[in-house]
């Protein structure tokens, strides 16, 4: 008979930088001029004069702002990275679900990207946290949190492990230069989950996963800085506005579908949604895309920007934390990224436990 096995714990982090767009205006007042001729403007623009798609539709009511609808981000301070971000959020959810790392026989990292750029995170903040059984990376590129939820539910199910934390991370503004306005709508973060066994009927149900590479908008590039130090940078292609428009929809709808087919459920029975929303009109447009209400999602974008696969992690705990998810709920998380993974899984809500609110000033 097989286990249920799905989210025990979840736990979330932010740095300590709050950055506004008044920054960007005051220190790079001649950017900010010429704002629609740089990467954010291009990256999200309309392919032809009018909107083609239903993507393209709901963002053009951003188009008129440089910003395209970012407010907040949240920017690594000088002490902190990803194995910071990552550590405090791994402390919170073992605290939150009454667990000490002894009880923890597995860790699976997903940095995007990580601090030890070769290596991984995960050996580093294993022994920082003084796990002493296995700990690995994986990486699905922005995708990766329905992806690690898939691994850790598929190793406790099958025995293998009893308790496996998952633990995933973004600091985007390491990877952009601040006169790259790419910039503008990313952010640093980090979360983590305690996956093991649940009650009755709870848990994760089914995933679907493709791999994106059909994108090819994404590479990394070595250079160097001002003091000829060793840096890497991630650039956009210059279609990838074309890709990511017309390719979203796609991956969405066949992510969802069959994640929801293979739980054995219909799109329509699923309580919540939770997608990546990496730009401010993304949760529009998904609930377009599979005909569901709105008020089935959570948009939080305003708030923490483009945190990459940590946006999986961060509106799953707002809802929980708003009561938008409650338990035995039917719930779908989508995450997609361009040089990686689109993953969707479905699960039925447990009694999940949340770390402490990373952002307490915040009117959510």
């Amino acid at each position: 008979m097989k286990k249920n096995v799905g989210i025990k714990a979840i736990g979330l982090s932010f740095p300590s930088i709050r950055r506004s767009n008044d920054y960007f205006k005051e220190k790079y007042p001649q950017l900010f001029e010429k704002a629609e001729e740089k990467g954010l403007a291009k990256f999200f623009s309309l392919g032809e004069s009018a909107p083609s798609n239903i993507f393209e539709e709901e963002m053009q009511p951003y188009l008129s702002d440089p910003f395209r609808g970012t407010v907040d981000r949240w920017v690594l301070a000088q002490g902190e990275s990803s194995l910071t971000l990552e550590y405090q959020a791994a402390c919170d959810v073992l605290a939150a679900a009454q667990t000490t790392a002894d009880e923890v026989d597995l860790m699976v990292v997903a940095s995007i990207w990580p601090e030890q750029i070769i290596f991984g995170d995960a050996t580093f903040l294993a022994n920082r946290l003084g796990l002493k059984g296995a700990a690995w990376n994986i990486n699905g590129g922005t995708g990766s949190t329905p992806v690690a939820l898939q691994a850790a539910h598929a190793l406790v199910q099958t025995g293998q492990y009893h308790q496996v934390l998952v633990v995933i991370s973004c600091t985007y503004t390491r990877f952009f230069d601040e006169t790259d306005t790419i910039i503008w709508h990313t952010s640093d973060g980090a979360g983590a989950f305690l996956i093991s066994s649940m009650e009755s009927n709870q848990g994760i149900l089914g995933t679907k996963v493709m791999h994106t590479g059909i994108m090819d908008v994404v590479s990394a590039k070595p250079v160097n800085d001002s003091h000829g130090n060793p840096q890497v940078r991630i650039q956009i292609s210059n279609e990838a506005n074309q890709y990511a428009n017309i390719l979203a929809e796609e991956f969405l709808k066949t992510c969802c579908e069959e994640a929801a087919e293979a739980s054995g459920v219909s799109l329509g029975e699923i309580d919540f949604f939770i997608f990546h929303t990496y730009c401010a009109w993304f949760a529009n447009f998904g609930a377009r895309i599979l005909g569901i209400s709105p008020h089935k999602t959570i948009n939080l974008y305003s708030h923490y920007g483009n945190c990459g696969a940590v946006l999986n992690v961060a509106n799953l705990y707002y809802a929980a934390q708003l009561e938008k998810i409650k338990e035995n709920d039917l719930v779908l998380v989508y995450g997609m990224g361009g040089a990686g993974v689109a993953a969707a899984n479905v699960m039925r809500w447990g009694k999940v436990a949340l770390g402490s609110n990373p952002l307490p000033d915040i009117k959510i």
